[in-house]
């Protein structure tokens, strides 16, 4: 009997993550994705917090600040033009990016609009490997594509277990689209 004979219609429980769970595997599947989303949301939570506080780290010139970092990296960065667009005020962007870390790693660890807090993610690791770690060789050195590919999980099945997105779905599911009251 070939394969396709023996499984169709068979009742492959535990094989995924919607189906009856068998032993350890469904539970574990279901929660597969926790320790990727609890890790990406203390490192952007923390990347926030620390550029905030770094006061040379947000500055327009000078040792280990901001400004200096973007002379730096200009001339091999992949696209120069955003290294320029940064360049008109290192400072206002300094903030910037500490706020997006900040947003999207509390979003990112609370689960509220997980989909849109990775989306973001992705695009501050895509935007910081294309300027900052753009020359970086071999390409596996750099950090940022690593991140990047980490928040793809995450913006395509959001934060559905232990998170506020999936508490206001389930207050939906049980007193229909009113939310409050």
């Amino acid at each position: 009997m070939v394969h396709a004979n023996r499984t169709i219609g068979a009742d492959l429980a535990g094989s995924g993550t919607d189906g009856p769970a068998v032993g350890l595997r469904g539970p574990l599947a279901r929660h597969a994705l926790l320790p990727l989303r609890l890790f990406l949301g203390v490192t952007f939570l923390y990347a926030g917090i620390d550029k905030l506080t770094d006061r040379a780290f947000l500055a327009a010139g000078g040792s280990g600040s901001l400004g200096e970092m973007l002379r730096q990296v200009h001339d091999v960065a992949a696209l120069p033009q955003l290294v320029d667009l940064a360049q008109q005020s290192p400072v206002g962007f300094g903030y910037a990016i500490a706020a997006g870390e900040l947003a999207v790693g509390l979003g990112t660890l609370v689960g509220l609009l997980g989909r849109l807090a990775a989306l973001g993610g992705a695009l501050i690791s895509l935007t910081l490997w294309l300027t900052v770690s753009w020359a970086t060789t071999p390409y596996y050195y750099g950090n940022d594509l690593a991140y990047l590919m980490a928040w793809l999980p995450l913006v395509l099945a959001g934060t559905p277990r232990f998170s506020l997105d999936a508490a206001l779905a389930n207050r939906r599911k049980r007193h229909g689209a009113q939310l409050f009251g």
